[in-house]
């Protein structure tokens, strides 16, 4: 049944609630010859676009060293987006010197997993490369897999510690981090205090690095803006999302520049930072936001939306237009994001509960469970 028409349940359109019939033929919304299925007392949405997300570690390494094949993981993690409403996701994954699932062995082997898998997929399962600014070793090999994979979305992190490296100090947990990148403590804290030493070339590598990206097509992004100035120099390097940002001030700038903003859903859910950044309720209040990721948390963006619906501060259009819309908008998605003529049949339906009982990407069934699977068998 790739053909299908929805009748009986209210429709999320940008002006609100709607009780309309919504039908989609060879995966695109739009007049359709097709089955008829009842959904009185349902609701059906826009399907929700996750900009960054890596939830998916567990899945694709549940075990350190455990499994080589991880084109299971790939279709677990799927599997889980389509139960969260979740019909495009974006994989964020690390290329540090961290190491371990941080490291670029374990990035190459999530990229070549999904590359083998993603064709198989209901859902848009894409790929985000988040490159540490000091690993200058490693551009080349990074820059190598972007072309190689096809990777059009790349985000720049900093994790270094560089106050207590300035001071040659040892930085917190640092025994902890060592042993999961499967290097001894004192030689991490030599690696830590050479990629600190990397300060002096890592502008110019920067600047180079994201010339040659812009050319080749890809987005860029920052990630973690601690303030106005350091949003300042990524915008002069033609990076224009600002994912996280830890700051209001950092926000301010990025919204007066025209550049988006990507926040945590789980801050939301939370009510707050978990490590103390801006709280992403305020900033939204603030006008300072265009999109919500799933971060650690695929069920977080379904979450926050019904969170800041029910503190008042967004009604439904506007929430979920930060899961769908917003970030379809950012990724330069413009064929998702809304339930119009045109568009992609991506979309997601929720019970009285407001569950998700069905998610349907690309016309095709993604997920689907409960009394809601009767309905559609009827249809059939």
């Amino acid at each position: 049944m790739t053909d299908l028409r929805l009748s009986g349940a209210h429709v999320l359109d940008a002006e609100g609630w709607t009780a309309r019939d919504l039908a989609w033929s060879g995966g695109i919304i739009g007049e359709a010859d097709a089955p008829a299925v009842d959904l009185e007392g349902y609701r059906v949405l826009p399907g929700i676009v996750d900009p960054h997300g890596d939830g998916f570690e567990r899945h694709m390494a549940p075990r350190r060293g455990a499994l080589r094949a991880a084109e299971g993981g790939v279709v677990a993690t799927a599997a889980e987006l389509a139960a969260n409403g979740i019909t495009t996701g974006v994989m964020a994954q690390f290329w540090s010197w961290e190491g371990g699932m941080r490291g670029p062995d374990f990035a190459e082997h999530v990229f070549d997993s999904v590359a083998r898998t993603r064709d198989t997929l209901e859902i848009d399962l894409r790929l985000q490369l988040r490159l540490e600014t000091h690993y200058l070793e490693s551009f080349a090999r990074a820059e190598a897999a972007v072309a190689r994979y096809g990777i059009d979305y790349v985000v720049f992190n900093d994790h270094l510690p560089h106050d207590r490296l300035a001071e040659g100090r040892r930085p917190p947990r640092l025994t902890g981090q060592a042993l999961k990148s499967g290097r001894n403590p004192d030689a991490h804290f030599a690696l830590l205090l050479e990629l600190h030493g990397n300060g002096e070339a890592v502008e110019a590598a920067l600047d180079g690095l994201a010339a040659r990206l812009r050319v080749a097509g890809v987005r860029l992004g920052s990630h973690d803006d601690a303030d106005a100035e350091t949003r300042a120099a990524w915008r002069a390097r033609g990076v224009g999302l600002s994912e996280f940002p830890e700051t209001e001030a950092a926000a301010l700038a990025a919204r007066a520049a025209g550049e988006g903003v990507i926040l945590g859903a789980p801050n939301v859910v939370r009510g707050a930072s978990h490590k103390g950044n801006a709280s992403a309720a305020e900033l939204i209040a603030a006008g300072l936001c265009d999109a919500l990721a799933s971060d650690y948390h695929y069920p977080a963006p379904l979450a926050a939306v019904l969170r800041l619906v029910e503190t008042g501060l967004c009604d439904w259009p506007r929430a979920w237009a930060l899961v769908s819309s917003g970030p379809a908008r950012l990724l330069g998605l413009g064929d998702r994001g809304d339930l119009v003529p045109g568009r992609r049949a991506d979309l997601v339906i929720l019970d009285r509960t407001d569950r998700v009982v069905a998610t349907i990407a690309g016309g095709r069934v993604a997920y689907m469970t409960g009394a809601v699977t009767e309905r559609f068998l009827r249809a059939g």
